[in-house]
């Protein structure tokens, strides 16, 4: 970081993508344009099924068929409660065709979250797989619903197509524009209550296309997720592979073990991390299968900058960052062949970015500020949150997104700082607790760190770190303390330490910093007040 700034090229993207504009940026619009520019190649795949570009239309025509014959109509959402599988894809495509909503859960999620998700949500249709079946049904029944249709995705060899309750043709496309709802998608919570995000097609179109074009995607690729389709991530890499012509695979859930393995198998080129799962990756001993991949390159913001090093020396690939949220888009990104090491990147055309103080004033290059975001591309951001018009208000006031992220500008590039909040304010000083966790992260024996605001008795915060060690350990505390004080300012060092054998994560790797603030200092946790102070510091 600090100025410090690293290039890093890779192949131009073939002119062969498909370029929607106006009211036909729409996923249903877009299956018929690729099957037209791309014929018989493999869309979609897990390895063991297959569809065709050619076939992609009347592939979600019929899925929409079996849907509409369950009673759902244009609007109506259809809950999806599955890990990956082949069969989501089919359903998500087939809402887009039949202009209806879809509502992919976590299948992890435990019975009452399920039943407040099916309060929330209110659907028309629930498809489940084998695994989550019986918890969805008396998620629903406790609901007193008895209208909603539930049924099974999945299961032996000859009843994969057991959901499909009736039949439709490409004929009985039903019309949507680019602001119609395609998708629910809820947040991570992991700063508190889960909030649904309505996407619209426009919305995923657009980043199809700046993502893909960001990977330079092309139709020689294959660009294999193991994230969950439940989240956007994993979501938009089935329309970023669409509009650029490459094979999807998806994969199943992210395994440190088998990670390169799969990747070998599915004959990837491209793929999908996240700074925690990039991390993993690394804890593993250095092996043959380092190499023996042919991705050049992988999607993976919020990567640490000493972990991006490494791991592209390590696994030879090349990490790309970039800034999005379930609620935007791509609007912060490295352009084209341009990688700064430690930033997000710089605005994406079409979008707006400023950093504002707590007054909502724009702050100058190097202060910490809000990020704000805004687009002029129509539909390209989320229509805000499902039944929550006050929190859509509230995030959207001014006419800017707020992100909630803290970020500082330098020189046109975005560096992100932490989340708002995460901000602990300590003896008149902000400290950013992504960077007091780079620090720690960087202590051998310290396989992952997480610093939250806890109170103090002198008012405003004290700094604490949970530590996730290896077998081995990082030793006792004082080393911690000592190797922190060799790298931070002496009032960002923490003043409480407590190890965690795991910590409390989301489906997607990031770790729910409101259950350790919940828990906060207990009998386990150290002080180092009295070690600074014997120290003299």
């Amino acid at each position: 970081m600090d100025g410090h700034q690293e290039t890093t090229s890779w192949a131009d993207a073939r002119d062969a993508k498909i370029d929607l504009r106006g009211p036909d940026r729409t996923v249903n619009r877009l299956l018929i344009s690729a099957a037209a520019a791309f014929g018989d190649s493999i869309a979609l795949t897990d390895g063991v099924t297959s569809v065709t570009y050619a076939d992609l239309p009347d592939w979600a025509a019929r899925a929409a068929g079996g849907l509409r014959a369950a009673g759902v109509r244009p609007g109506d959402r259809v809950v999806v409660v599955s890990a990956n599988r082949f069969e989501v894809l089919e359903i998500f495509l087939g809402c887009s065709w039949l202009n209806a909503i879809f509502v992919p859960l976590n299948p992890d999620s435990p019975i009452e979250q399920l039943a407040t998700f099916l309060n929330y949500i209110d659907p028309k249709a629930i498809l489940a797989e084998a695994a989550c079946l019986a918890a969805v049904e008396q998620a629903n029944r406790s609901r007193g619903d008895s209208k909603v249709r539930v049924g099974q995705i999945g299961g032996g060899a000859d009843d994969n197509a057991a959901w499909l309750w009736g039949t439709g043709d490409a004929h009985d496309l039903t019309p949507s524009e680019p602001s119609s709802p395609l998708a629910i998608l809820m947040t991570s919570g992991t700063t508190g209550v889960s909030k649904g995000v309505v996407c619209p097609h426009g919305q995923f179109i657009q980043w199809g296309d700046s993502v893909g074009s960001l990977l330079n995607l092309t139709p020689s690729d294959v660009a294999y997720t193991c994230l969950p389709l439940f989240h956007t991530n994993a979501l938009n890499g089935v329309i970023q592979s669409l509009i650029h012509g490459s094979r999807f695979h998806i994969g199943g859930r992210f395994s440190v073990s088998r990670f390169w393995e799969q990747i070998r198998d599915a004959e990837a080129t491209v793929t999908y991390l996240l700074g925690a799962t990039s991390s993993m990756l690394l804890t593993r001993p250095p092996s043959d299968n380092d190499r023996s991949h042919r991705v050049s390159r992988i999607l993976a913001p919020g990567t640490t900058t000493g972990t991006v090093t490494e791991f592209e020396r390590r696994f030879g690939t090349v990490l790309i960052e970039g800034h999005g949220m379930t609620e935007t888009n791509l609007a912060i990104a490295p352009p084209p062949k341009e990688q700064r090491l430690g930033f997000m990147g710089t605005v994406v055309q079409g979008f707006e970015a400023v950093a504002v103080d707590d007054n909502g004033l724009e702050v100058a290059d190097g202060i910490p500020g809000e990020l704000l975001l805004r687009t002029s591309i129509p539909s390209a951001f989320s229509l805000g949150y499902w039944r929550m018009p006050e929190v859509t208000a509230e995030a959207n006031r001014g006419g800017w997104f707020h992100s909630g992220d803290r970020v500082v500008l330098e020189q046109g590039w975005f560096r992100f700082l932490d989340r708002i909040k995460d901000v602990i304010r300590r003896r008149g000083e902000n400290i950013s607790a992504w960077e007091v966790e780079q620090v720690l992260d960087m202590i051998p024996g310290v396989i992952r760190s997480a610093v939250i605001p806890v109170p103090s008795e002198f008012g405003e915060d004290e700094v604490m770190a949970f530590i996730r060690a290896d077998g081995d350990g990082p030793g006792d505390f004082r080393a911690i303390i000592d190797a922190c004080e060799m790298r931070l300012p002496r009032y960002a060092v923490p003043r409480y330490l407590d190890y965690v054998t795991e910590f409390p994560l989301t489906d997607t790797g990031k770790i729910r910093k409101h259950e350790l603030r919940a828990r906060g200092v207990t009998d386990t946790t150290w002080d180092a007040s009295e070690y600074r102070a014997s120290r003299g510091r």
